[in-house]
This record gives C-alpha cells, sequence and structure tokens, in this order.
C-alpha cells in the first residue's frame, strides 16, 4: 500500500500544506493506542543518526508483533537554542519527523511524550519558558500531522513541580497547544510521578473532551525496581510477585482509577509499568502479563517501558525480541 502523502513528506517537516486532521474521539483515540512500548528515551539516535540502535525496521516489527503504538520519550531541552527563542535544533527535528513518518507509515499511533521531569522537577520556576516554548514550537511544527499523532505534556511532573502548580503549568501548556491543534487528543497525567494515588489533584478542563489521563504503575517499587542502580531498592534481589494478595493489590489500585474516570469520563492510558531486569525473570513475565492484561480488562491502552536499554522487550546485542517479556505483552495466538 502506498503511503499517504503526509508520511513521505514528513522528514521535510510536519508544517506542510495540508488541512487540520480530522477530530477523533479521545475514547476511541485511546482504544487505537492499544498496546503500545516506549521507544528512544535513551537512543543515541538523538545525538547522531549513524550512532541510533533503534532502525527503520523496528516499527515494522513491533506493528508485526501486534503493538499499536509508540510513545516516544524527548529529551528536548538540549535540543533547543536559546538564541533564538528556544527553536529546536535542525538535526533534532529531521530526527523527529523521521520518527513519526516511520511510524505513521507502519500504521503505528504516535504519543510524542515530553520527558524532562527532571529539569521540571528539580526546577519548575526556571524551566517554566522552555517548557512552553517547547510546546508552543512542536504544536505549530505539527499542527498538520495526522490524528493519529497524539501529544504527551509531560512525563511524571515531580518535586518542585507540585500538584497545585502541575495544574497551572498543564493549564498554560494546553492553551498553547490549543491554539494551533485545537482538537487534537492531548495525554495529561497526575503529580507525584503519574501517581494512580494522586488523580483527585489533577485539575482539568472541564469543557475540553480531547483529552486522555495518563498514570504510570510500578507497584510494589522493591520488586518492580530490585537492582535498578538509580533507586532505593538497587541493594535488593530475589524477590518474587506473583500471590493472590498481590494480585488482588493491582485489581484494587486499578479499580480506584477506574471509578475515577467512569465518574470523569475520561479515557485511561497506563503510560509506563515493568520490572527491571534484575528482577526474576518468571516473576517479571507473571507481572508483566498481569499488569497488561488487568488494564486492557480495564478498558484502558498502555506502553509498556521500554523497548531496549533496560527493562528490555528487544534485545540489541542478540537483534531479537527478548520472547518472555514479548510474550508476557502480546500472548501469542493459538
Amino acid at each position: 500500500m502506498k503511503a499517504p502523502l503526509w508520511v513521505a513528506l514528513a522528514v521535510l517537516g510536519c508544517l506542510t500544506a495540508f488541512a487540520q486532521p480530522q477530530p477523533v474521539d479521545a475514547h476511541e483515540q485511546n482504544r487505537r493506542l492499544g498496546r503500545g512500548v516506549n521507544i528512544l528515551g535513551y537512543d543515541p539516535i538523538w545525538r547522531s543518526r549513524d550512532q541510533a540502535r533503534f532502525q527503520e525496521k523496528h516499527f515494522r516489527l513491533l506493528r508485526e508483533a501486534g503493538f499499536q503504538s509508540v510513545r516516544v520519550n524527548l529529551h528536548a531541552f538540549r535540543h533547543m537554542d536559546p538564541a533564538h527563542g528556544w527553536a529546536f535544533q535542525p538535526a533534532w527535528k529531521e530526527t523527529l519527523d523521521w520518527t513519526v513518518a516511520q511510524a505513521t507509515a507502519q500504521g503505528l499511533q504516535v504519543i510524542l511524550d515530553l520527558h524532562e521531569f527532571n529539569s521540571l522537577g528539580q526546577d519548575a520556576l526556571g524551566n517554566k519558558d522552555k517548557f512552553l516554548a517547547f510546546w508552543k514550537h512542536l504544536a505549530a511544527h505539527c499542527r498538520d500531522a495526522p490524528g493519529s499523532v497524539v501529544f504527551e505534556i509531560l512525563n511524571e511532573p515531580n518535586k518542585a513541580l507540585t500538584p497545585s502548580l502541575w495544574n497551572q503549568f498543564l493549564k498554560e501548556a494546553l492553551a498553547i497547544i490549543r491554539e494551533s491543534n485545537p482538537t487534537r487528543n492531548v495525554i495529561v497525567g497526575p503529580a507525584f510521578w503519574n501517581s494512580i494515588d494522586r488523580l483527585a489533584e489533577l485539575e482539568l478542563p472541564a469543557d475540553d473532551r480531547h483529552l486522555i489521563v495518563t498514570v504510570h504503575y510500578y507497584k510494589p517499587m522493591p520488586f518492580t525496581h530490585q537492582g535498578a542502580p538509580w533507586t532505593n531498592e538497587k541493594d535488593k534481589s530475589g524477590i518474587d510477585w506473583g500471590s493472590d494478595a498481590e494480585r488482588q493489590t493491582v485489581k484494587a489500585d486499578f479499580d480506584k482509577v477506574s471509578a475515577w474516570a467512569r465518574q470523569q469520563n475520561r479515557p485511561i492510558l497506563l503510560g509506563e509499568f515493568g520490572a527491571y531486569d534484575k528482577a526474576p525473570l518468571a516473576a517479571r513475565v507473571r507481572y508483566t502479563d498481569f499488569i497488561a492484561r488487568t488494564a486492557e480488562a480495564s478498558g484502558w491502552s498502555w506502553a509498556y517501558w521500554q523497548f531496549d536499554s533496560d527493562f528490555i522487550l528487544w534485545d540489541m546485542k542478540r537483534d531479537t525480541w527478548f520472547e518472555p517479556i514479548l510474550h508476557a505483552l502480546i500472548p501469542p495466538t493459538k
């Protein structure tokens, strides 16, 4: 099948002479997101395409395996030019466009996720101008991208970006996005690392129905992050998961989110979940499968963390799927 004209020209920039995409109902968009995976957050591709781990073939392989979407983690601040109104550096923008074009050509939905949670968590007010400039530039650049491209305002607001301050930031960012993308679906989640326990503090404009709410789930941390060197769980090992009580805890947590979603009439994306590579493999598989199936039973979309680097789904050294996790996420058809 011949790729749409937008895909063929996307490497020249999203801002091309196309009409605004037709609005997509947020609940329908969330259904299309379906089963997804986080990609490119820590790939050298952003420094140089020649150093990239992720290649064009991986978009096709993801689609063939049964994935429906990719959540592209954008560490953009270091690639913005303060001398020119925080405009994107040309090489970074070209890589962004290549990513959107390749994913779109494979029929994948695309989440463009601003992943600068550390910078804003450390100094929210000091980085606010950069944060808003990012959305001014990205929204304008991608205003005519297809409706399969979704924006995510910020991954895991935390620390200095308190719930009250985050509500202010997201409102201002959303207003900027709506100037050029009045009906594009936008993803936003609560503060405290997109915690499922902080949904009640999230303030969304009631009249904007083109919103998808995201939460992340890594409970219990002593299991999911055992051995992870950047956490307080770095010295833990051999922790199992999968008892009836542990499964019931997940169901109870998800039920609370679903109750909130029904009350607010908002669709839910489980934007991150997984267990670090140092956890016992059999327990990782049980956990990954259970989280994915429970999210699906709740009517949510999900995006596994992550394609490679750690929590791996694809083994770059062996150039193949890490099948235990792949099959936990997408069970083989009989």
